[in-house]
């Protein structure tokens, strides 16, 4: 729906300003064009010619609307993503707005985690229950629904703003008659799965509080705290998800965390100590970090 339209003149000397924004504060010039690109009519190869001053741009937002966002981004650091109210998962346009943390792109490989080692156990008995504790946006509860389109996906959340914008997410991508969202502290609304449950995911906070500072201030400042703080070795919520998933998971069950650089040995270990799950392993990302621990409960 256009909303105005703007002369190529005073668009490309915007432009020119807000590229200039852009590189004295850090920011990726990117950023800005991508920004456009859900905003006006323009695509990425005439953004990259800057070849709009002979033309009206035709605008999806009001031209001040516009302005004040780029100006919110490079002032406030403000996220694109939050500035558009959507971003790009795996194959989802998800909605993302200061309630839930944005979803990442290496958070995208737990599913090709869960696909692959669904293959090598042989977890692919439907239907079954799947579970994705933290949901925030539902982008894991997603992926599952979308891996297993048998099973029923259980997404939960303690925030009911977030489960909010999940419960949209799923309808939007027509996934909500496969994905229930409830609203509680990791397993504690699921009691009537203990069990029964084939895999558990989950990017749960794993920040150390003294190391919440050091965030970017688009991270810090913006994002949820509840999705980031975890706890005074950031691994409080890690360690609560090994100690009660065996009572919920089915003997064999699968266990997959994302975790922060460094902390997989000792994510891996604490599992070894509990006695209650085996084939632990460490996954690393696409740059090469350990980023998965994923488990499997005994037999």
């Amino acid at each position: 729906m256009t909303k105005g339209f703007v002369s190529g003149e005073e668009f490309a000397c915007w432009y020119a300003t807000a590229r200039q924004m852009a590189i004295a504060n850090g920011i990726e010039v990117g950023e800005l064009d991508w920004l456009l690109q859900g905003w006006t009519d323009l695509d990425r190869l005439t953004l990259r010619l800057q070849d709009f001053g002979q033309q009206q741009v035709s605008l999806r937002e009001p031209w001040e609307n516009i302005q004040q966002g780029w100006q919110k981004r490079v002032e406030e650091k403000y996220p694109v993503q939050y500035l558009l109210g959507h971003t790009r998962w795996r194959n989802f346009d998800l909605k993302v707005t200061a309630d839930v943390l944005i979803p990442r792109p290496e958070t995208e490989l737990i599913i090709d985690i869960v696909q692959n080692q669904s293959y090598q156990w042989g977890l692919r008995d439907s239907p079954d229950h799947w579970v994705d504790l933290g949901t925030g946006s539902g982008a894991l509860a997603l992926g599952l629904a979308s891996l297993f389109p048998h099973d029923l996906v259980h997404g939960v959340d303690c925030s009911a703003p977030a489960l909010a914008i999940a419960r949209e997410n799923a309808q939007s991508h027509q996934l909500g008659d496969r994905i229930q969202f409830h609203q509680g502290h990791w397993w504690e609304p699921l009691r009537h799965l203990q069990g029964q449950v084939q895999g558990m995911v989950s990017n749960p906070p794993y920040i150390p509080q003294r190391e919440l500072p050091q965030l970017q201030p688009e991270v810090i400042n913006h994002e949820p705290l509840l999705a980031l703080d975890g706890g005074p070795d950031g691994l409080q919520a890690v360690e609560q998800l090994i100690r009660r998933s065996p009572t919920y998971l089915k003997p064999g069950g699968f266990w997959l965390v994302e975790i922060m650089a460094g902390q997989a040995p000792i994510v891996a270990e604490l599992l070894r100590a509990s006695g209650s799950y085996q084939d632990i392993q460490i996954h690393r990302d696409l740059a090469g970090i350990e980023r998965f621990v994923s488990a499997r409960t005994l037999d």
